[in-house]
């Protein structure tokens, strides 16, 4: 790869290696020296190649990086780079309050900064939890220099009491068990620990797992990298294949610009359905294409993404977890079934230096029970429903979790099949929920419909996954397990609630759930894709002159700073003015002295 003739001189050598300002080479290369590196390494002509640790102990599911970069280290020299690692902000989805998508525009901007003002010339991502991969594409494709993907992996399977316990679905279902008073908390707590059993990001394919995909799907990712478990041997391997890749990138000059085209992403949407993807992958997927200069509309997730049909049985939407979708060909055997069929557009470029195409070429599954044939997929149309009406103009339903006794109970009324009315009960932010949910005075039922607003971008602040609320506890313990829910919110990867979530515009910004009332009727009809309250147009603008519900102030700096500049989930909660800067990498940054 290093003998390849050089497009260009590397960005670091304006750095290192500049006849024009040897007063400032002479200061950018001092300071290097305390810890051992030489200016003939510096001064080489060889690609500096940086590794953008994500990995710390308050980051546990990336934590494995802090492992792997040792092996990306030995692939990058191996194959004539020079490895720089440096710390990325932590992204943790479980323990950040009030909420980690605060952090995916933070961390955004802190690695353009990086990446544009220091002397890299390209870049090895890491990612693992759910927003420490979008938030990392976002800036390779605002900076554009080459740039690659390796994932941390999945955790081992879990197991409690002979059964298989996903991270974060072993949750839910345990809060469920809980409020009907199967468990007691003791054992709540035995079965989520035990859903965490090793080194990883989730088992399941919540959100980490699906954004992992869609970096693969993309092809951002070596061919294989997004399924293996953290623990695995071949996880290592590949930290080591993608250290030596992306020297051969550097020389190649191949950048984010040549892959993250509008046929990757409509591919990356084709595969979340395929997948049973997180309800999350849509504001990422628009934004990560929304900073690469990509439009993806509403319609897309339609045209595109509605009528796939559910192939790969793992949780939530399925059976099974995460070590045996590797062992079953992982997102490869996933896309060539989909390239069988002609759904992808495959003759596109990857970092590989190979079509996608090529990387598909005999991936086929061995595992029908995991990987279902096209032909007998668990589930059909099983992508994101995309909704408008009164109250939003933009929201979508996961549809691959709707489960046979929710569409009993509410899409499979004769004459009016796909379609259900509901009393709603509204809460203002998971506080309320939590506080009076088992209310008996707010009279919940099984034709309930639970709304939860001033849980967007800027109500929360952040976009908060609290949509996915379970029945108050009398229901429970009568056996009904899901109610339809409604929100400005998003959900838990993880989550096998069907609930419609990602309305846009928010409470907060002026969104017509800030209009709903306790009592009102809620009318969804799946076959047109409109959700309304059935009340006048009249009666919505008579309420809008009242005041509209408040929002929690600002705790910290950055939450002001968020709020003021973010965008709606529907545009992908982008940070606005950062989209104009494209390519900022291409040209150097001003001295310092």
């Amino acid at each position: 790869m290093n003998e390849q003739k050089r497009p260009r001189r590397f960005r670091s050598q304006d750095w290192f290696d500049n006849e024009d300002r040897i007063d400032m080479t002479a200061l950018y290369l001092e300071r290097f020296m305390n810890y051992g590196i030489t200016p003939d390494e510096l001064r080489s002509g060889k690609p500096i190649i940086g590794i953008a640790q994500s990995g710390s102990d308050i980051a546990p599911c990336n934590r494995i990086h802090l492992e792997l970069a040792k092996r990306v280290r030995d692939g990058i020299r191996d194959a004539g780079g020079i490895p720089m690692e440096f710390p990325l902000h932590p992204i943790f989805e479980n323990c950040r309050r009030p909420t980690a998508a605060l952090d995916r525009n933070l961390a955004y901007l802190g690695l353009v900064e990086i990446l544009h003002g220091y002397p890299i010339d390209a870049v090895v991502l890491t990612t693992g939890c759910d927003k420490t991969t979008p938030a990392q594409l976002m800036a390779a494709a605002t900076v554009d220099i080459p740039a690659i993907v390796l994932s941390g992996g999945p955790m081992l399977d879990g197991w409690f009491e002979g059964e298989l316990v996903g991270s974060g679905a072993a949750i839910w279902k345990g809060r469920r068990r809980l409020a009907a008073g199967e468990i007691d908390e003791k054992k709540f707590i035995d079965i989520a620990t035990a859903s965490a059993p090793s080194a990883g990001h989730c088992n399941t394919m919540g959100t980490a797992s699906t954004m992992n995909a869609v970096a693969e799907a993309l092809g951002m990712s070596l061919t294989g990298c997004s399924a293996i478990p953290a623990p695995y041997r071949e996880r290592g391997q590949m930290a080591y294949d993608t250290g030596r890749r992306i020297v051969g990138m550097a020389f190649e000059d191949l950048r984010p610009s040549t892959i993250l085209t509008r046929e990757a992403f409509l591919d990356a949407i084709v595969v979340n359905a395929a997948i049973g993807g997180s309800s999350n992958a849509q504001p990422h997927i628009v934004a990560m294409a929304r900073h690469a200069g990509v439009e993806i509309t509403p319609e897309d997730w339609m045209e595109y993404g509605y009528d796939v049909p559910l192939l790969l049985n793992m949780q939530p939407a399925g059976k099974y977890l995460g070590e045996r979708f590797h062992r079953a060909g992982g997102v490869p055997a996933i896309m060539w079934e989909l390239e069988q069929q002609g759904l992808l557009r495959s003759q596109r470029p990857t970092v590989t230096g190979a079509s996608m195409a090529e990387n598909l070429a005999g991936k086929e599954s061995f595992d029908r029970e995991m990987i279902r044939p096209f032909a007998d997929p668990l589930k059909h149309s099983a992508g994101f429903m995309v909704l408008k009406g009164n109250l939003f103009d933009f929201a979508i339903m996961k549809t691959s979790v709707i489960s046979p006794a929710f569409r009993e109970r509410y899409l499979s009324t004769p004459g009016s099949e796909n379609a259900f009315e509901c009393r709603v009960v509204v809460f203002d932010g998971s506080d309320d929920y939590h506080h009076r949910i088992n209310d008996p005075a707010l009279n919940i039922d099984e034709r309930t419909m639970l709304v939860i607003r001033g849980s967007g971008p800027v109500g929360w602040p952040g976009s908060a996954e609290v949509v996915n609320m379970q029945p108050p506890d009398a229901l429970i313990k009568r056996g009904i397990m899901a109610l339809p829910t409604l929100g400005d919110g998003r959900q838990s990867g993880t989550s096998d609630s069907p609930s419609i979530l990602n309305a846009s515009p928010e409470s907060a910004a002026g969104g017509n759930l800030a209009l709903l009332r306790t009592g009102d009727v809620v009318r969804v009809d799946l076959n047109t894709g409109r959700c309304d309250v059935l009340i006048p147009d009249a009666e919505l603008e008579a309420r809008r002159q009242e005041a509209p519900p408040a929002i929690p102030p600002n705790q910290t700096p950055w939450q002001q700073i968020y709020r003021a500049t973010v965008g709606q989930l529907h545009t992908g909660a982008c940070m606005e003015l950062a989209l104009p800067y494209r390519g900022v990498g291409h040209d150097m940054p001003r001295h310092n002295h």
